[in-house]
């Protein structure tokens, strides 16, 4: 199974100087929301449209999805 990275949304967060409980309280989003950010964990597609209302910013830029395996996907591209 693909694994999820947030990557993006921590370095959007540091290129806006927003904290991560500024987002929370800007975006409504739970704590345990925001921890299972922290952690790479999957959230439901309304709390991501939520963070990109407030950022400005589409879910490419926050999100990253990431194969478990590379080389079969290079495989298939071919």
């Amino acid at each position: 199974m693909a694994q999820i990275s947030y990557n993006g949304l921590w370095k959007l967060l540091i290129d806006k100087k927003l904290k991560k409980i500024e987002l929370k309280d800007l975006s409504g989003i739970g704590t345990t929301t925001l921890a299972k950010l922290g952690r790479n964990e999957p959230v439901s597609m309304d709390v991501l449209m939520k963070i990109c209302d407030v950022l400005k910013c589409t879910s490419n830029e926050i999100l990253e999805i990431i194969p478990d395996d590379i080389e079969n996907m290079e495989h298939i591209k071919k």
